[in-house]
């Protein structure tokens, strides 16, 4: 004779095995199906700064004490003039999302990448916002005015001597997240005016996820 209750018990089990299985497979695709969402929304976000291309319009830059730049794709104003320093870059944003420069890191020579870059608090912030819209160019522009501080006469004397210089620039999404650092070399040219450098981006890390390399 058949004993029902066990039946009934073993039914039920099995029952609810196959809807705890369902449950574990729906929430699995559930949770899948939101990381792919959520990484779409990410690079939809996403800025990454490069140097602009030659043909890229200029930029004109000004700074607070009205020194006053004129800048044109591909390269960067780097001059002195009564005791300061003034820097600025022309920029392309080739990511989707809009840039907005956090802060940055001089040196007074040329790194290559195999260089670190400075922990992100070792950046200087900007004064000034400045963001780069998806697509197009903009500008970086910072100065030096203090001779206290470190970097000055090293980012002078290689200005002088005609030598290399290196930026690091820290910048983000709009929200403050993504963030991520470009590498400048800022080289100068043998003809033209003295103030016009070649600008050159050597190497993107990112700091809020993996790198790609």
């Amino acid at each position: 004779m058949a004993d029902w209750t066990t039946i009934s018990s073993l039914a039920t089990a099995g029952g609810t095995l196959v809807l705890a299985a369902a449950t574990y497979s729906a929430v699995r695709s559930s949770n899948r199906s939101a990381r792919i969402a959520e990484r779409s929304l990410n690079v939809g976000m996403r800025p990454v700064l490069m140097s602009s291309r030659f043909q890229d319009a200029p930029e004109k830059v000004e700074w607070q004490d009205d020194h006053r730049a004129k800048i044109a794709g591909g390269t960067a104003h780097v001059a002195e003039a009564d005791g300061n320093v003034y820097l600025a870059a022309s920029l392309r944003n080739v990511g989707a999302g809009i840039g907005v420069l956090q802060g940055w890191y001089p040196y007074g020579e040329r790194l290559d990448a195999s260089r670190p870059h400075p922990e992100p608090d070792a950046f200087r912030r900007q004064t000034r916002d400045l963001y780069i819209p998806p697509g197009d160019v903009g500008f970086w522009q910072g100065a030096l005015r203090d001779s206290e501080d470190a970097a000055y006469f090293p980012v002078l004397s290689a200005i002088k001597d005609r030598l290399p210089l290196t930026v690091d620039l820290l910048y983000s999404d709009h929200e403050g997240g993504q963030r991520a650092i470009s590498r400048l070399a800022l080289i100068p040219r043998d003809e033209g005016d003295d103030s016009v450098w070649r600008c050159l981006v050597v190497r993107v890390w990112n700091l809020d996820r993996q790198d790609p390399r």
